[in-house]
C-alpha cells in the first residue's frame, strides 16, 4: 500500500451540523459538530437508488477526524471501507461518521445531566439530517450502528434504548460486564488521587489541562473513571457522583448500582424485545484485550443465548488497540442484513 492518501472510489462528504439537543450542555462543549458521510461507488449513477445507512461511532477520546489517522503499513478505516465497497465485497451503504466527543473525553452516547443529550443528538437529530440530505432508506430496518470500545458500548445500548431508530448492531470490544472492565480502575484512581492530587479530582483536572494529555502515569484511569461517572451517575444538577469513596476506594453501593443498570449485560433482559427485533447482532473482541472486554462480549452473548436471540461472535488473537482491520467485517455484516430484500 502507498503510505499516503489516495483518491477514494466512493465519496466522503464533510458536513457541519448544529444540534439543539447539545445547546447549553453542562460542559459547555460545542453544539456545532463535524459529520462525515461516505457515499459508496456508484451513488451518483442512479438518482433513484436508495441505500441502507450504517452509523460508525468512536471510543473514548475519539474525534471524528481521527478516522484518518494512519499507522505504518496499515490503511485506516475509511480506506479499508472504501476498498471493501469498491471491490464489491459488501452491498453499498451510506456510512455516517459521528462526532460525540466531550471535554471529558466522551459521552457514551447516552443522555446525562453530567455531559449532555448525546442519545437525542444521535437518534433525533443526526438521523433526520442524514435521511433528508442523502438517499438513504429512512427506516430502522435499513439502519445500523457499529463502534469500538465506548463506541461499541453505544452500539449495544443505543439500539436497546431506541429500537425505533436502529435495526442492527455491531460491537467491537464494547464496554460491558462493568465489574471486569471498570471496577479494577477504581483502586488505581483512589491511590493516585491520594498520592498526587491530595484526594482532589479538581486538582487532577487542573494539572491534566496544564500539560500534554496522558503524559503522566494513570491519566487514563482517572479520566475514564470521571467520564464514566459523568455519564452513568451524575445528579440532576450535573454534579458528578463517583461510585467509590476517593479517600479509601470503598464502593458506594447505591451509586455502583446505578452504573450496573447501564451495563449492557444487565440491560439485555430488560430490553429483550428490542434485541429480538434486530436484523443482526455482531460481537467481537481480542482475546488479550487489556480491559478484559472479551469477557464482556462473552457475558453479553450469554445473555442473548438465555433470551434466545441470534448473534454472531468472534474472539480473535489481538488486544484492545490496533484492531481497525476488524471494522470492515462488522460493516459488511450489517450491510448484508440491512440491504433491501434481506430477511430478518
Amino acid at each position: 500500500m502507498r503510505p499516503w492518501q489516495k483518491e477514494p472510489a466512493g465519496t466522503f462528504v464533510r458536513e457541519l451540523v448544529t444540534s439543539r439537543a447539545l445547546e447549553g450542555n453542562p460542559l459547555g462543549d460545542p453544539h456545532e459538530r463535524p459529520l462525515w458521510v461516505y457515499l459508496p461507488p456508484g451513488y451518483d449513477d442512479d438518482a433513484d437508488r436508495r441505500y441502507p445507512s450504517i452509523y460508525v461511532i468512536q471510543g473514548l477520546t475519539g474525534q471524528v477526524d481521527m478516522w484518518w489517522n494512519r499507522s505504518p503499513f496499515r490503511p485506516n478505516f475509511p480506506e479499508l471501507a472504501d476498498r471493501m465497497f469498491a471491490a464489491g465485497e459488501a452491498p453499498g451503504c451510506v456510512l455516517v461518521m459521528v462526532d460525540a466527543f466531550t471535554s471529558l473525553g466522551g459521552s457514551q452516547f447516552v443522555n446525562s445531566p453530567g455531559t449532555g443529550r448525546y442519545l437525542d443528538y444521535l437518534c433525533d437529530e443526526l438521523v433526520g439530517i442524514v435521511d433528508q440530505r442523502y438517499r438513504t432508506i429512512a427506516d430502522r430496518d435499513h439502519r445500523g450502528i457499529t463502534g469500538k470500545s465506548s463506541g461499541g458500548y453505544g452500539a449495544m445500548v443505543v439500539p436497546m434504548l431506541r429500537p425505533d431508530v436502529f435495526g442492527a448492531l455491531a460491537s467491537h470490544a464494547g464496554d460491558a460486564l462493568f465489574e471486569t472492565c471498570y471496577l479494577p480502575e477504581f483502586r488505581v484512581t483512589a491511590r493516585t488521587l491520594r498520592d498526587r492530587y491530595e484526594g482532589s479530582y479538581e486538582r487532577f483536572w487542573t494539572d491534566f489541562r496544564s500539560r500534554p494529555a496522558f503524559s503522566q502515569e494513570h491519566d487514563g484511569e482517572l479520566l475514564n473513571c470521571w467520564c464514566m461517572a459523568a455519564c452513568y451517575s451524575a445528579e440532576q444538577d450535573g454534579t458528578v457522583t463517583l461510585p467509590f469513596d476517593p479517600a479509601t476506594g470503598r464502593l458506594r453501593e447505591e451509586v455502583w448500582q446505578r452504573w450496573l443498570e447501564m451495563d449492557p449485560v444487565r440491560m439485555a433482559p430488560k430490553h429483550a424485545e428490542a434485541l429480538r427485533s434486530m436484523r443482526g447482532v455482531f460481537l467481537d473482541a481480542g482475546k488479550r484485550d487489556e480491559y478484559y472486554l472479551d469477557l464482556g462480549m462473552a457475558a453479553f452473548a450469554a445473555e442473548l443465548d438465555a433470551l434466545g436471540i441470534a448473534y454472531t461472535m468472534e474472539l480473535f488473537e489481538g488486544t484492545h488497540m490496533g484492531i481497525e482491520y476488524r471494522y470492515p467485517k462488522a460493516v459488511a455484516f450489517l450491510a448484508e442484513r440491512l440491504h433491501p430484500g434481506t430477511a430478518s
